[in-house]
């Protein structure tokens, strides 16, 4: 872990002449001296900064509505507590988020997701939007394996909104959504290189270049592991550029941003319970031949001008591509599968945001924007043996296109209150064939999803404030669920998830900031349990309700010291099910762990040697949703760090994780499976060694 000092949020910095690039201070920065100008932290919102941030676009009286007007749980992660995290996937950056659940399934391409607010990570209900750059970057099933595409050094920072009150984004914004920043500006040349424990090896080098009207980002990326258990080797690469063009007179910026990734990894399988617990590392002989490879595409141009002092425009438009395959079989009764996923995403996003000077209010500030994905998807199945087909099961092809717009407010009547009144509206369309068949289906008919938000905030006292929200979001059937394929011949109803949160933040003092909410959601009906059969349906999970508290707080007691604690509680309920599974009412959800909890303390213990110990942890969660099988899955995993900073610009640092070589495993419940439960193991005690460049 990289060395942190806590130090209350600053005065925005400018780092370049140019108005697109400030740099801010969050609660735990690398050094004081970015600092400097360091006041009392704002409570104003309920976003808390961990880490240094550098904000991308303009300051805060021009530009979209930045994410800090979204009153919910806002978490922010700075680059320097990410770029030296040892991780094979950034999915594992979250572990240093509070409130975040991370499902770690440890098969190959498919490594893990991430997910929070009462939903797991199962594949099967997918409530969180996943952005790059701003860009929307979930497959068609709600998945985020565009996340693969970006490693630690590319970061500048991650923002993490939990909650209903976002009226930015619609499709995948259930629960709330991740926006992923990478490094925009600056004249910098870092390279990493790491290697350990399953003969892990990688390379990381980033190059920024900035003129006066030109910005220009490199970023390459290789890595290569043997993984923890046998036939788990994955290897992998990434690249991207980034340039962007900002004129003498800063009327608008223009920019373009490229990536590549490409993997092919072996999959390990799923172990009985019994063979997870005495030979972790093994796989089945019948897993020999299972691996996949993945090839992923993301091109985005971004425009963004001032058109008159007080009104402002960004858009974006881009192109992800998603070329997957995949050999996998469960267990030894069953046969080898081929599973292909093909997508096209098309899409354009555009906001509008007008800061009129209203002489009876504080503040006040209107935005409207539209969105709009196309998407084209092919998903094809196989049923295999050593990865040579014997007999196609699934042949899909399906247009899934989705359209939206909102209006939001900020008013401020009075400089302790803020009020955020949102609308948006969303309209789905497209239509799906069955290639083995021949026939044709329409989309169901969600007509106009409509979506009411409303968020408060009041700031009495300089040390904290009080907030609350309340919103709609929606979820759809993804894959052929989205589709009236008979025997079902009538349109379904959006699920509409309501929800709510109220809050304290405080920063009673310069040493300490947090944060305490409680929060509820309900679904009217979840529709994308998705089914593990070649047919791509789903069952309804049925009418739901979430609830939950989080509690956050960060100290700083002396400059040598800091110290990260956040624990989440969370519960679920299955208040009406679907007709397929009536004993499942008023049982909970599958794979929802109880309690959630990270905490870590960092010291300084000289000029250039800083020591770190942190710890993550979950309790155990129940398989299915008639709660019958048992509880598997919790774990504390306890990991230490150290970094030295050899020269100003070379630092070494060791990564101990697992220290107590824990065992912890991920389980899941096939019931038309051979066997009760399967299990994969996660990685024992591994230690690395990297060095970094940075000049």
């Amino acid at each position: 872990m990289p060395a942190f000092t806590t130090l209350p949020r600053a005065k925005a910095l400018p780092v370049s002449p140019s108005k697109w690039s400030l740099l801010t201070c969050g609660l735990f920065a690398l050094t004081p001296l970015p600092c400097a100008l360091a006041e009392t932290a704002k409570v104003e919102d309920s976003t808390l900064t961990l880490g240094t941030v550098t904000v991308q676009g303009s300051s805060a009286s021009s530009g979209p509505l930045s994410t800090s007007s979204v009153l919910s749980s806002v978490d922010i992660l700075g680059a320097d507590i990410l770029e030296k995290m040892p991780v094979n996937y950034s999915w594992e950056l979250f572990s240093r988020a509070p409130g975040v659940i991370l499902t770690e399934f440890n098969q190959g391409t498919t490594s893990g997701k991430i997910s929070f607010r009462g939903f797991n990570g199962e594949g099967e209900v997918n409530a969180v939007k996943l952005l790059i750059d701003g860009i929307p970057s979930n497959s068609n099933d709600g998945n985020m394996p565009f996340m693969d595409m970006i490693f630690p050094m590319e970061l500048d920072s991650i923002e993490v909104v939990r909650g209903t009150s976002d009226a930015r984004y619609g499709l995948n914004n259930i629960a709330g959504n991740v926006n992923m920043l990478t490094r925009t500006g600056g004249d910098y040349t870092k390279a990493r290189i790491r290697y350990g424990s399953y003969n892990t090896q990688e390379t990381q080098l980033a190059k920024g270049i900035e003129t006066s009207n030109w910005t220009q980002n490199y970023f390459f990326a290789y890595q290569k592991s043997d993984g923890y258990r046998d036939h788990a080797e994955a290897d992998k690469f990434s690249l991207s550029g980034k340039w962007f063009y900002t004129p003498d007179d800063n009327s608008y910026r223009i920019g373009l941003i490229a990536r590549h990734y490409e993997t092919e990894a072996q999959e390990p399988g799923y172990l009985s319970e019994e063979d997870a617990h005495q030979h972790p590392s093994m796989t089945n002989s019948y897993n020999a031949t299972d691996k996949g490879t993945r090839r992923m595409n993301q091109v985005s141009v971004h425009f963004d001008t001032d058109l008159a002092d007080t009104l402002a425009w960004s858009a974006k438009t881009y192109v992800n591509t998603f070329d997957d395959r995949r050999w996998t079989q469960y267990w030894r009764t069953s046969s080898q599968q081929e599973r292909d996923a093909y997508e096209t995403q098309y899409g354009a996003l555009t906001s509008l945001t007008w800061r009129p000077q209203v002489s009876w209010l504080y503040d006040f500030a209107l935005e409207g924007g539209a969105d709009m994905q196309q998407q084209q998807n092919k998903s094809e199945r196989y049923r295999t043996k050593d990865r040579v087909r014997l007999a196609q099961t699934r042949d899909q092809q399906f247009d899934f296109d989705t359209y939206g717009a909102y209006v939001q407010a900020e008013i401020k009547p009075f400089e302790s209150l803020k009020i955020v009144p949102a609308y948006r509206v969303d309209k789905i369309q497209g239509d799906f064939t069955n290639e083995m068949t021949g026939m044709d289906y329409d989309i169901n008919d969600y007509g106009l999803i409509k979506q009411p938000k409303l968020s408060v905030v009041y700031s009495p006292w300089k040390v904290a404030s009080i907030y609350a929200n309340w919103g709609r979001t929606f979820q759809v059937g993804t894959g052929a669920a989205a589709y009236k394929i008979p025997p079902r011949d009538t349109d379904l109803a959006p699920s509409i998830n309501e929800g709510w949160e109220t809050g304290v933040k405080f920063t009673p003092a310069n040493w300490i900031d947090g944060r305490v909410a409680y929060w509820q959601q309900e679904a009217s009906g979840e529709v994308s349990r998705r089914l593990n059969d070649p047919s791509g349906e789903s069952d309804n999970v049925g009418e739901t309700r979430r609830w939950g508290y989080d509690a956050q707080v960060n100290l700083h007691p002396n400059d040598r010291t800091d110290i990260w604690m956040a624990y989440s509680w969370q519960y679920s309920k299955i208040l009406q099910p679907s007709a397929t599974l009536p004993n499942s009412k008023g049982q909970e959800i599958d794979h929802i762990p109880h309690h959630l909890y990270n905490a870590g303390v960092s010291y300084k213990a000289t000029r250039d040697l800083q020591l770190t110990a942190w710890m993550n942890g979950q309790t155990n969660y129940y398989l299915e949703r008639e709660n019958t099988k048992g509880t598997y899955g919790g774990y504390v995993l306890m990991n230490l760090g150290a970094t030295y900073q050899v020269t100003e610009s070379v630092s070494v640092d060791l990564q101990l994780k697992n220290l107590t070589n824990r065992y912890y495993e991920y389980v899941w419940y096939d019931p038309d499976g051979a066997q009760a439960s399967l299990h994969s193991p996660g990685d024992g005690r591994a230690l690395y060694t990297g060095v970094t460049l940075d000049f």
